[in-house]
């Protein structure tokens, strides 16, 4: 498992991918693809996924929807216009910054 500093500094980033991979997910749905598709490497808790959530919604990048399943309410998240674009920003941003780390930590850097 990784530290929660490197989730952290990475979390919008993830949740913006798995948002245009996915279209529309409820948080707890984004916790479990996380761990799936890291192997439990990654595993997001509700304290750090649903402020994350919130500052994407409250900076207008994310909509949201809510249904009604039986008595429980579900709220899922989708990318607005603005977020489909920084979704690609961010992830172009991360594949940049982790080749800069490599080359820094000497792990020979995939070329441009």
């Amino acid at each position: 498992m990784y530290s929660s500093e490197l989730i952290k500094g990475t979390l919008k980033t993830i949740i913006l991918k798995l948002l245009v991979e996915n279209k529309r997910m409820y948080g707890y749905e984004i916790t479990a693809k996380v761990k799936e598709l890291t192997a439990d490497k990654i595993q997001l808790t509700e304290g750090a996924l649903y402020p994350t959530l919130h500052a994407l919604e409250a900076d207008g990048l994310l909509e949201t929807e809510t249904e009604y399943i039986g008595k429980r309410v579900r709220k899922y998240y989708s990318l607005s216009q603005q977020g489909k674009k920084t979704a690609t920003e961010k992830v172009n941003e991360f594949a940049a910054f982790m080749d800069t780390m490599k080359f820094l930590l000497g792990l020979n850097p995939e070329t441009n």
